[in-house]
Formats: structure tokens, sequence, C-alpha cells
């Protein structure tokens, strides 16, 4: 009990001092401010100035941009971070992480509470202090300012849009597509676990709206993975459901909706895909990714191969792509890398396959006759397991391994229950970019006080713990639910462009996610939440995955993507 009333202090110590950090501003502060006066203040240049001005930054951005894939950081940053050799960020970014376990017990799930508490403080206090400056916030032009430059203009929003919509006297009403039935319905038990989470919420520890709880209640539609199902079922959550926001899952079905969720001014954050496109705050800013980008994943996978196999390069790629816009995110982003190190891969053969496949037979007989060193499945739902099944009853599984070569299935197939145990020993020695998420049955997190809160909460529901998609509707219902009470605390309280700002600066730690992966978001600077991974191999026999060296982050150092399909991708 001592102990745990000493945390408690700390972190209560530690909130006041941040909220007063930044209500009186520190010295970053104070210099910030200043440059902003002298900007101000100084003399206009004359107009060949400012265009030089505007042409020497036009240059930096180009030269900043050098070797980065849309949706991704620059390819030296990403190896660099692969190789180790950006030791000085990495102590930097390890003595921060190691000042807040100080303050914080993460090995107590009061711990993690406390932790979640104090950031919220602080991120109200800045976007508070900033709102009501008129730094922040809706002016009296009609656009809503927030980080970085990140701006919308609510003038151009729908003549009926109201920024309260979905918040009644009782209820925050929130909209979800995802696929419950065909091939990909496994997925729809994310939403399980989301529900799961809100219904915790509301009963323990509730959003509070002007003084008063209000129960958060998901709208659940099953889309079935089919784009044209999305549309209307989103058409149904704005029209008739009056939802608050709007999370949808799956690449293709996000493409398909995504336009209309922003004509609306309808939040739609932390969406279930990991497509590039989300990250594209100027075009899209009601629209947010959550996990780590498939332009991040394709580097990763050749930085892999590049560090892993030196005796073998240059190799012989194989891809089994999903032939829709999620696999053709990947099939891009590796075939640019593939084209621009042709010391690495030598030949890239991406061969596509139905979504609705029954089976990957002929698909994985002709990756077969090309006799690839190293196969990465770029699928998604029972196509992952298909793949790793096919890949051993075919002979490509053996033919890799005897070369010394590797496997790779996608970060959206982690899940052991689902993907790899069905897989028997055919799944063993499996490599994944996991973009540091953590599986709620692997034996090295059960025992975890969050993941223990997490299996205890699904159990409680009715819900099977052994299910680990079950857990992911965690993994992206706490980061929704924390810009939700950041929201709520702002002047104004819970509201669409209030909770927009919130996400935009979301700045958190995420119990969820491996140790050393930095979740946050930046305006118009960093539109990407999670730029890290970790490297792991899969033990068939321990049913675990085994993280392999140290989780690699490039927080910050994505660049933003405006997706165009017809000219090759992020622009």
């Amino acid at each position: 009990m001592t102990k745990r009333r000493m945390w408690r202090l700390l972190a209560l110590l530690f909130a006041f001092s941040l909220v007063a950090a930044a209500c009186g501003g520190g010295d970053d502060d104070a210099d910030a401010d200043a440059g902003e006066t002298e900007t101000e203040t100084t003399a206009a240049p004359s107009e060949d100035e400012a265009m030089d001005e505007e042409e020497e930054m036009a240059e930096e951005e180009d030269e900043g941009a050098t070797g980065a894939l849309g949706g991704a950081a620059a390819e030296e940053d990403i190896e660099a971070a692969v190789a180790g050799e950006d030791e000085e960020e990495e102590m930097a970014d390890e003595e921060m992480m190691e000042e807040e376990e100080m303050m914080f017990d993460r090995s107590t799930l009061e711990g993690i509470f406390e932790e979640a508490a104090a950031r919220r403080a602080k991120s109200v206090a800045d976007l508070t202090e900033k709102i009501e400056s008129g730094e922040y916030g809706v002016g009296d032009d009609g656009i809503l300012r927030g980080p970085a430059g990140f701006t919308i203009d609510i003038s151009a929003c729908p003549d009926d849009w109201s920024d309260t919509t979905g918040i009644t006297d009782s209820q925050v009403r929130i909209g979800h597509t995802t696929a419950q039935s065909g091939n990909l319905a496994a997925y729809g038990n994310i939403a399980y676990g989301w529900e799961n989470y809100f219904n915790w919420i509301n009963e323990n520890d509730p959003i509070m709206v002007g003084g008063s709880p209000r129960d958060l209640t998901l709208i659940i539609k099953d889309d079935a993975y089919v784009a044209a199902q999305t549309i209307e079922f989103v058409d149904e959550l704005i029209e008739a459901e009056n939802v608050f926001s709007i999370l949808t899952l799956g690449s293709p079905n996000t493409l398909a909706v995504y336009d209309k969720i922003n004509e609306e001014c309808i939040p739609h954050p932390f969406v279930m895909t990991g497509h590039p496109a989300w990250g594209d705050p100027v075009n899209h800013p009601w629209t947010t990714i959550m996990q780590m980008s498939y332009s991040t994943e394709s580097i990763l996978w050749g930085a892999w191969i590049r560090e892993n196999l030196p005796d073998l390069l240059p190799v012989k790629v194989a891809g089994l792509v999903m032939d829709n816009d999620f696999g053709l995110a990947y099939e891009l982003g590796f075939e640019e890398w593939a084209h621009a190190n042709t010391d690495v891969v030598s030949e890239y053969l991406p061969v596509r396959h139905d979504p609705a496949a029954p089976t990957l037979t002929n698909e994985m007989t002709t990756i077969l006759a090309f006799e690839p060193d190293v196969f990465i499945s770029m699928t998604a739902g029972n196509p992952c397991l298909l793949a790793v099944q096919e890949a051993g009853q075919s002979g490509l599984y053996d033919d890799i391994n005897a070369k010394g070569g590797a496997l790779f299935t996608p970060s959206v197939c982690k899940g052991i229950e689902a993907y790899m145990k069905p897989a028997g020993d055919a799944a063993d020695g499996w490599w994944i970019i996991g973009g540091g998420s953590k599986d709620s049955t692997d034996p090295k997190f059960i025992d975890e006080p969050f993941m223990s809160f997490v299996n205890s909460n699904l159990e409680a529901g009715g819900l099977d713990p052994a299910v680990s998609l079950y857990a992911i509707g965690y993994t992206y219902g706490y980061p929704y639910g924390e810009a939700l009470r950041i929201a709520a605390d702002l002047p104004g309280g819970l509201n669409r462009t209030n909770f927009i700002l919130a996400v935009r600066s979301i700045d958190m730690y995420h119990p969820m996610l491996l140790d050393g992966i930095i979740t946050q978001l930046n305006g118009n600077a960093d539109a990407y939440f999670v730029e890290g991974s970790d490297f792991s191999q899969f033990n068939a026999t321990e049913q675990t995955w085994t993280q392999v060296g140290d989780v690699v982050d490039v927080n910050g150092k994505s660049t933003n993507c405006a997706w165009d399909k017809d000219n090759g991708g992020c622009r």
C-alpha cells in the first residue's frame, strides 16, 4: 500500500508540474514564442527575397525527401536504424523512456493508468493554452487550426453539419464498418474486443460530457470486406445513425469512403489498415492511421534482407499479393525499393491472388517455379494461413530454408491462434516485421498487467481470451479512448473539432505495443502514429514470436502520402 501511495503522489506531482510548465511556458516555449514574435515584427522581405526563400525551402524539402518512399521514412534513416547507426537518437529515446519509467511503474496496472492520466493532463494543458490564445481551434474565419500547420476549413463542411452530432444525453455514438463474414471474417473479432473495452470504460471510468457520463456506443456494420457494401453502410451511419465518428477496416474499403467521410467533416481516426494513404493530413485531415504503414514495412523487408542475407545477395524475391488496393500498397512499395536496390534484389516476382480464393495452390506453384531466395506474403486474413500451409506442402518452405533464405508473413497476420498455430511445423522459422504489436496469447506477454487486464475483461464479457484478435480491439480502442478523454477536457468539451485536435497532437504510452515503439501524432509534421517495428521469428514449438535484435523506430521521419493509385501510389 505504501508503494502504491508513493506512485500516486509522484504521478500527481508530475501532472501538476506538467500543467504548470504548459501554463507558464518553459525555456523551449519561450524561445518558440520569441521566434514567432520576431517573425511577425521583422520588416517584410522584398518580393525577390521571398521568392528566393520559397525556392530554398522547396529545394530543402526535395533534398529531405531523397530516398523516401511515400508514407515511409527515407531509406537511409530506416537502414541506419536497422544497422544500429542512430545510437545518439536511440540513447536519447532510451533516457526519455527511463525517466518516464522512473516516474511511473509500468509493471502495475495502476502505474500504467497513472501515466496515462498525467500525459492527458499535459496534453489538455498544452492544447487549452493554444486554444485560449487563438493559436488553435476554430477562428472567426471558419478555419480550424492545430499543431504543425494543421488546418481544416470548417466553413466548407455541409450546411447541416454540427460539431456535436452523435453526442446525445446518454451516448457518444461511434460507427464502425468491418468484416464479420467472408474470407476476412476473423478481423471482425477486433470489433467485439473494441466494444468490450468501451463497455469497461462505460462501467468503470466513463467519458464525462458537461459534467455527466456518456456511454461510448459502437454501431457495428458487417461489410464482409466488400467496398460497395462499405459505401452503403457509411451512408447509413452518416444519414440515419447520426454518428459522432467513424472507424473503417480494410484498405479497399477505406479508400472507397474516406473522401466522403472527409467531405462530411466526420472524425475518422485510427483506421484499421496500414495503407500509407491515411498519412495525408492536408487532403484528408479527418482520417488518421494507427498501425505501421505498409510502405515502412516494405522498406524494412529490404533492409532486413541486406543486413541478414549478405552471402546470398542479390536475391530473388517472390511476393504473394492480394489483388486489391491493400496488396497493391505492398507490391508498389517493395517494387520501388527493389528497383532502387538492385545490389540487394536481382529479381522481384509479384504473384497476385483473388481475395476470395479458397486455395492458393496455383499461385504457389508459380512462385515455386521461380525458385526464390526470399518469399514475402503480402496478403491478409485467411490467405495468410493458406500461404504458410501451401509453402510447406509445395516444398517452397524446404527449398528456401535449404538456401539459407527467409519466408515472411505480413504484419497484419501476427495472430498466433488464427494464422500460425493451425499451420503446425510449417510455421516454424517464419519471419515478420510485426509493427511492434503484442499478441495476447503469446506466453511472454500473457502475464503483463495490462494484458491480464485485457484477457480478464474479455472473459468477463463472454469472449474467449484465446482468440487474440479480440485483444487487438484494445490496441485500437486504447488510443481512441485517450483522445476522447483529452477532447472532453478541452474548452468547449467533447466535440468533433476538439476530438480531431486531440488525435492530431496525441502523445501517449501504449501498453499493447512493445517497449521502444513511440506512439504520437503531430499535425502536418508527423501523420503516422506508429513508425517502428520488431523483427521476430516464429517458434512453433513454444508458440511464440521471438524478437531478434532491438526494436527499430523512425518516429517522425515518414513522408506524408497523397495517394494516387493511377500514377504509382504516394505523391
